[in-house]
């Protein structure tokens, strides 16, 4: 089979291995379509914190079953499926009281462990996810989308509250949708016109190009002077991180999804002085389904989220595009 890899950051190629063989608990799947994530892109590039080297990227995919045995998920070939992407240890502190998306020696498809972009994978089968005839393309998006509505769920959004997205790449415009969905009026900030313009079709209330207008003067006029009631970073900055602690109301709420490598420098004083509530996010393990609810329900559309589609022979190219992405590529997708 073709499977794509990186050798080292800069490095990646497709290259002939073999077929995986599924073990005992483990079913074969056949890659329908696999997105390209931002930490695939930062492992690619060399700026993905956790990322280990060589290894095959991807933790965002949809794949028919190929085999699998008897299960009681009643999980049978040629059922389309996703899967969850995180590996927990089951032995940490974290673990042990049920915190599985934090545990201490996570390791996730992609980054720590081998990925999804090969023509077959195999996954245990208690990490499979049944599609139920979602399309096959949308299906590839339940991961990133459970990213943004896990950090948004982490901070208990409330209707109407004002709420500020710092960063509209994919994950962003995933927890937009996702603050949306809990009836909050959602702003959305970013440097580049074309992630904005798109952030503004799937509903963001207003959409602030920072690079024309200063975002404070802006939040000002919005919130009355108030500050936001959550602000949640989606670029994984320091400069971000500090921008939401500035643009938040007294009480505030801070939700940080965005991941990087920066150290970030500043008087945690105003932490307390506002007294904010500052929460991390990391990782969904219980949002597949819900998702998956609504997504067949039509209470919501991710459509416009796809804006490329690369074949297989064709992604080393989507890659090094996305690598100098201006904007314009919001969800990519490889074909296998």
């Amino acid at each position: 089979m073709k499977t794509i890899f990186i050798q080292e950051p800069g490095e990646i190629g497709i290259f002939e291995k073999e077929r995986p063989i599924p073990k005992k608990g483990e079913a074969l799947l056949r890659v329908k379509y696999a997105g390209i994530c931002g930490s695939d892109v930062a492992t690619y590039a060399g700026n993905q914190p956790f990322a280990t080297y060589p290894r095959i990227p991807g933790h965002e995919f949809s794949a028919e079953i190929i085999e699998i045995e008897e299960n009681s998920q009643g999980l049978k070939p040629g059922m389309v499926v996703t899967a969850n992407p995180y590996f927990n240890c089951g032995k940490c502190y974290s673990c042990q009281r049920g915190y599985l998306n934090c545990c201490e020696d996570n390791q996730t498809m992609g980054v720590q462990r081998d990925g999804a972009f090969s023509e077959y994978i195999t996954m245990p089968i208690d990490r499979i996810v049944y599609g139920r005839g979602l399309d096959e393309k949308i299906l590839a998006l339940i991961e990133p989308f459970s990213i943004g509505y896990h950090a948004i769920n982490r901070g208990d959004i409330q209707a109407g509250d004002h709420v500020l997205v710092i960063g509209a790449g994919p994950i962003g415009i995933f927890a937009m949708l996702s603050a949306k969905l809990k009836g909050a009026k959602v702003y959305i900030a970013d440097l580049l016109e074309e992630r904005l313009s798109l952030a503004k079709k799937l509903g963001a209330h207003e959409a602030i190009d920072v690079s024309k207008e200063d975002l404070g003067e802006r939040v000002r006029r919005i919130t009355n002077g108030n500050g936001m009631d959550v602000c949640v970073e989606a670029v994984g900055l320091g400069s971000t991180f500090l921008s939401c602690i500035e643009q938040v109301c007294f009480a505030g709420k801070v939700i940080l999804v965005g991941n990087g490598k920066q150290d970030t420098k500043f008087n945690h004083s105003i932490l307390l002085k506002k007294e904010l509530n500052v929460f991390g996010s990391r990782n969904s393990l219980h949002d597949f389904e819900p998702l998956i609810d609504l997504l067949m329900n039509d209470k919501i559309k991710i459509d416009q989220m796809i804006t490329h589609i690369f074949e297989l022979e064709e992604a080393t190219d989507a890659f090094e595009a996305l690598k100098h992405n201006d904007g314009s590529m919001a969800k990519v997708l490889v074909k296998f």
